[in-house]
Parts: C-alpha cells; structure tokens; sequence
C-alpha cells in the first residue's frame, strides 16, 4: 500500500511545503512525484523481485508527463496524466471483456478467491465504468478548479472515491462466490 500511496502522498506534502508563486509548487510537487514514483518502482523491484504491470504503467506515465510539465513548466501535462491512466485502464478492461481474455482476472484472481465468471465479468464492467467515470472527473476538475483544488482532489477525492467504489462491490463479489483466501498455509515437510 506505501508503494501505491507513498508517491501520491510525496506529492500532496511536496505541494503544500513548496514556496509560492504557484509555478514552483508545480514544479517542485511534480518532481518529487516523479522521485518517489521512482523510488516506489525500485523498492518493490528489490522487496517482490519485480515491478507489477500496474506500477510500470503509471510510473512510465509520471516520469513523462511530469518530465513534460517540469520541462516546459506547464501543469497540464501532470494534471492530464490521471485522465490518460484511467481512460487506459478502462480500454484495457473493455478490449479484455470484448475478447473474451478476463484480465482482472489474472491480475487479481488470488485477491478474489472463489468468485465465479458472472462475478470477474461484473467486476470488471464496473470497474471499466468507474475508471471512465474518474477519466472524466479529473477532467471537469483540472479544467474548472485551482491547481491547488486540484491537488486536494487527487488525495481528499480520487483516493476516497476508489476505495468507496471497492467497497461497494463486496456485496456482489459475494453474491458471486467470493471467500476469505485460505490462510492456512499448507505443512512443509521437514528439512533433512
């Protein structure tokens, strides 16, 4: 969880200590998003052995669009960047449905044990829809509202809305089979 909101948290507390006027806050938050997106990336590389594909696509992301926004010091670029991963993550759950490859699925098939086709089917619709939805949040939001709304929005709203959203589908992944994982690890046989 740190390597998911631990960048995103750098980049709210970067904001809010970076000096005025509002062109170095930009710059200052975004660079130290790109550093700890970074620093997440290699952490969990060093920790797992490996970069999920979720973390490769969005610290990808952040380093471009915040290299963007600090080289031609215009916030565009990382306010536009949340509404490029979520319409991708959307498209790709959609192209998943459409072909018949269930890709939450293999992503999160040992999250969700038990939950039978009907249920990673509707999972993923919900999912797709609520991406597109958050696509178009962050839209009206930058393009209507203060950097620093902006910023309060990524960690009061998106972050927020996305766990609500999760929670509201236990009673339908539940409906669909879902179990508490076994935890009961099963007896190693003893060493010679």
């Amino acid at each position: 969880m740190a390597l998911d909101f631990g960048p995103l948290a750098t980049f709210f507390i970067a904001n809010a200590l970076a000096p005025e006027p509002k062109v170095m806050k930009v710059l200052v938050a975004t660079s130290a998003f790109m550093v700890a997106t970074v620093v997440a990336m290699l952490v969990s590389w060093m920790k797992a052995g490996r970069i999920s594909p979720m973390l490769w696509i969005t610290g990808a992301l952040v380093v471009v669009f915040g290299g963007l926004t600090v080289w031609f010091h215009d916030e565009t670029f990382i306010k536009v960047k949340p509404t490029i991963v979520y319409t991708m993550f959307a498209v790709i759950l959609g192209y998943g449905l459409a072909t018949g490859r269930p890709l939450l699925r293999m992503l999160l098939e040992s999250a969700y044990p038990g939950l039978d086709d009907t249920g990673w089917r509707k999972l993923t619709i919900n999912w797709a829809l609520f991406f597109l939805a958050m696509a178009v949040l962050n839209e009206a939001v930058w393009r209507t509202q203060s950097w620093d709304f902006w910023v309060a929005f990524k960690l009061w709203g998106a972050v927020p809305l996305t766990l609500l959203f999760a929670i509201a589908n236990i009673p339908m992944l539940l409906k669909h089979g879902l179990r508490e994982p076994d935890t009961k690890a099963p007896p190693l046989p003893p060493e010679g």
